[in-house]
């Protein structure tokens, strides 16, 4: 915009009515960010539900009189231009200013932030809050407000949408080949079964629901376009990070054919078998770290539940004990623990031609059974169950435990193989420190299932009592012992070499609430002790100060 426009512009803002998607402010020499991150997120929220474009915030004006006075906010070019990243930082979608513009009225200087509205179906959030305005103050956003914006896609399908310079030359022969044989399995006993073979290939995902009319939609591109043909989906990207923060930080990204890449995701992650003492028997029960139905399951839900709109990526990250998957876009319809029992079914989602896709190829299951199949997978390991209590308004964030949080649960689900989901559900929360209700938590004390005060409830360490043993909890404590030494042995293995400090934050967190930290300390130094001395099954090599664990020659 040249001055001149820049100047119309301005008095045109200056003399209308006051609204609320014009904001004035003084700001003589500084203004706080955060609260400029507020309006930022208020204004572009009521330029959306008002249907207008952009909103502005304007500096050197005071808004009463709307005398102009002059702004010396961040003087240097360079300071207004970097607040740019610093909004995108903590707003949905990394969404910013359009521009910032330095005019001069009345030969004082004037700053005029061009904030764009929030997209469709995307309330723009600053800092994790939805903000708009009451008049002229500030506010959250109110729920009908937030509702209102993110219906307006709902009749909108992005993943349904036709990318008009693609064709069939951008999709990939080996997903198209697995595509097929998906499918196939998918409607074996239907009667055109044995006609598949003869489809072509327009036909076969015209009636896979994944093209249209034998058009190319996004759904298509995303599961089975070739590495070439990604570029076709900007601005929106289509890619799946694997990262891994352990003692060792590594990533790779993954591009379409998803249909393919989703396993080379599964591959990249560290999967070792656990071991698992019940009281009840000395034989451990090996089960791997993570299932891997469940991985795919969480992967398959971030495809399909992504908010694609919002420009990012799918993230997995691994950590020593867990798996973490993240998506945009809050949780769709209700919150997941809803789904966990395999009652609730769903009635609308974020991308239903995508969702449709990968139920035809295999790939999910759009009944909302997905998030019950690795409750129960989890369970039948005697693992934490899924965990999405980290999730919030712009994304999703599910947790897959690779290990126990409380050996007490994992005993109990392993010698009580009888107990109903809704008990179990109840117990992991109890493990996690989540609130339950007190009907709940007078039901589990009745069966002698927790213990412990509220809100403080812990699985019962009396277990022996349950499972009818006659041994006291504390008379366990032996084999517990053998229990973190199989970890650390099973570390060893894996990663050949660890020094004190990595061993001691990979056992730390699995040892029992009971213990104070100097307790655990010594119980660490007392099993490292014992495994180096006594069962001789590792090492101690190098200087004390640099040296390392290794595993013996022995077997265990």
């Amino acid at each position: 915009m040249t001055h001149t426009e820049l100047n119309y512009l301005f008095n045109s803002l200056l003399y209308q009515p006051e609204n609320e998607i014009v904001e004035f402010k003084e700001a003589k020499t500084t203004y706080d960010f955060s609260k400029l991150g507020k309006y930022f997120s208020a204004l572009s929220n009521e330029a959306n539900l008002q249907g207008k474009p952009n909103a502005w915030l304007i500096f050197g004006v005071i808004d009463k009189t709307r005398t102009v006075i002059g702004s010396q906010f961040r003087l240097q070019r360079s300071d207004l231009d970097s607040l740019k990243g610093g909004i995108a930082n903590k707003t949905t979608g990394r969404i910013t200013f359009v521009e910032i513009y330095e005019v001069t009225v009345e030969e004082k200087r004037v700053i005029m932030f061009e904030i764009p509205a929030a997209p469709k179906g995307i309330p723009i959030a600053f800092d994790g809050h939805y903000y708009g305005r009451d008049g002229e103050e500030l506010s959250a956003l109110n729920l009908e407000e937030i509702e209102r914006i993110r219906t307006q896609v709902t009749q909108e399908d992005w993943s349904a949408a036709i990318v008009e310079n693609a064709t069939f030359e951008d999709l990939d022969d080996d997903a198209l080949q697995l595509a097929r044989q998906k499918f196939k399995e998918k409607h074996i006993k239907d009667k055109y079964y044995d006609q598949i073979d003869s489809w072509t290939i327009e036909q076969l995902l015209d009636k896979a629901k994944v093209t249209v009319g034998g058009k190319i939609t996004r759904a298509a591109l995303l599961l089975l376009g070739n590495a070439g043909a990604v570029h076709k989906l900007s601005p929106h990207p289509a890619q799946i990070t694997w990262k891994l923060e352990t003692e060792e930080r590594a990533y790779e990204h993954f591009n379409p054919p998803f249909l393919l890449t989703t396993t080379k995701v599964y591959q990249q992650i560290r999967n070792i078998k656990q071991k698992l003492f019940p009281r009840n028997q000395l034989i451990a029960t090996e089960v791997m770290k993570y299932d891997n139905r469940v991985v795919l399951e969480a992967l398959h839900n971030c495809l399909a539940h992504q908010d694609y709109l919002q420009n990012g990526r799918i993230l997995v990250t691994e950590r020593v004990d867990r798996l973490i998957f993240e998506n945009a876009g809050g949780f769709f319809e209700g919150v997941a623990e809803d789904y966990f029992t395999g009652e609730k079914t769903p009635g609308k989602y974020r991308n239903p031609w995508l969702a449709n896709a990968m139920v035809e190829l295999g790939m999910i299951d759009t009944m909302g059974y997905g998030i019950h199949t690795m409750t129960v997978e989890q369970k039948n390991r005697f693992f934490p169950l899924p965990d999405y209590s980290k999730s919030d308004t712009n994304k999703v964030v599910l947790e897959i435990f690779g290990h126990s949080l409380d050996e007490n649960y994992s005993l109990l689900l392993l010698e009580k193989k009888e107990l109903d989901i809704t008990t179990i559900i109840l117990l992991d929360r109890v493990q996690k420190r989540l609130p339950i209700s007190d009907e709940s938590a007078t039901r589990l004390k009745k069966v002698k299932l927790i213990e412990g005060r509220k809100p403080h409830y812990i699985i019962a360490a009396h277990i022996a009592e349950v499972t009818g043993q006659k041994a006291e909890y504390i008379k366990t404590r032996g084999l517990d012992d053998q229990h973190y030494k199989v970890f650390i042995i099973d570390y060893l293995k894996k990663f050949k070499k660890a020094n004190k400090s990595e061993l001691t934050n990979f056992i730390l967190d699995k040892l029992p609430d009971i213990l104070d930290e100097q307790q655990k300390q010594n119980k660490i130094r007392n099993i490292l002790y014992a495994m180096s001395k006594k069962d001789k099954t590792i090492v101690f090599s190098g200087s004390s100060q640099k040296g390392v664990w290794i595993l013996s020659d022995k077997k265990i």
